[in-house]
């Protein structure tokens, strides 16, 4: 075989080994676990009522009222901490409006075990869980010795659900304080981390928790006034957004929502 020929022979083999490499390096790229977590819109729960079969508030020492409507508190799912994301997974939840593209490290702390990250998420409910009835039970000015509280939220964590926690137990125990329901029959969401004394703290991603409060049938959402911003950004149609800075804030807010008169806070 001439010289000739054999450079013609090698030259496709060449052309396809580096086809082979290029498509491997493609594929590794795709494949390729990133330091990114995709969020979209999660359960919502009704604190007045029950969740996966059990009251997720239940009061005892004190005379419990009848309730209508709902306070839905809202939750974001995200990629699990120990599932990987490739670069295909990002691609394809990038302009999907329902889905948002995160670093991992916004969602889950960073250098924390799958166990780890689980027991923050439970120390944190649990944490929110005490302050939001502490915060209820002081603006109702009831002795937490007399009057007892059970929060049950099952495979639910983080702080966010701790001003509908406090609002639920206010409703069940006093209501609007005449005679009806904070709610006045609506179905009502909402977000903030609340501390013992009542006030709303920032949570973060609103813009999907907003979209899952819609979808479940809110047509009022309640979130801390720092994130009126983005929440306002892409609100779902026949939401009305109410932002709060305090417990005290969320309770006028229903109740003049209810009445019909009075200032209600926008964003």
């Amino acid at each position: 075989m001439s010289r000739l020929s054999r450079k013609l022979l090698s030259r496709p083999v060449a052309l396809a080994v580096s086809a082979a490499l290029v498509v491997a390096l493609l594929l590794v790229a795709f494949l390729a676990p990133l330091p990114f977590t995709v969020m979209q819109p999660g359960i919502t729960a009704d604190t007045l009522g029950s969740y996966q079969g059990k009251q997720v508030i239940t009061i005892s020492g004190h005379a419990v009222r009848p309730t209508s409507g709902q306070l839905r508190m809202v939750t974001i799912a995200a990629t699990a901490p120990q599932d990987s994301l490739s670069i295909w997974d990002a691609l394809s939840a990038w302009p999907d409006p329902d889905r948002a593209v995160v670093p991992r490290d916004a969602v889950y702390p960073s250098g924390q075990s799958l166990s780890e990250i689980n027991r923050t998420d439970q120390q944190q409910m649990t944490q929110s869980q005490n302050d939001a009835t502490a915060a209820a039970l002081g603006y109702l000015h009831l002795n937490a010795d007399q009057v007892k509280v059970q929060l049950r939220l099952a495979d639910v964590g983080g702080p966010s659900a701790g001003l509908l926690f406090a609002l639920g137990i206010i409703d069940k125990l006093a209501g609007n304080g005449g005679g009806g329901d904070l709610t006045g029959g609506r179905t009502v969401a909402g977000t903030g981390e609340i501390t013992s004394d009542g006030q709303v703290k920032q949570v973060g991603g609103v813009a999907l928790k907003t979209k899952a409060a819609a979808r479940d049938g809110a047509t009022v959402f309640l979130l801390p006034s720092v994130e009126c911003s983005e929440g306002r950004a892409d609100t779902p149609a026949g939401l009305r957004l109410v932002p709060v800075d305090s417990l005290a804030q969320a309770v006028s807010a229903l109740e003049a929502i209810d009445a019909g008169r009075g200032a209600v806070p926008s964003c």
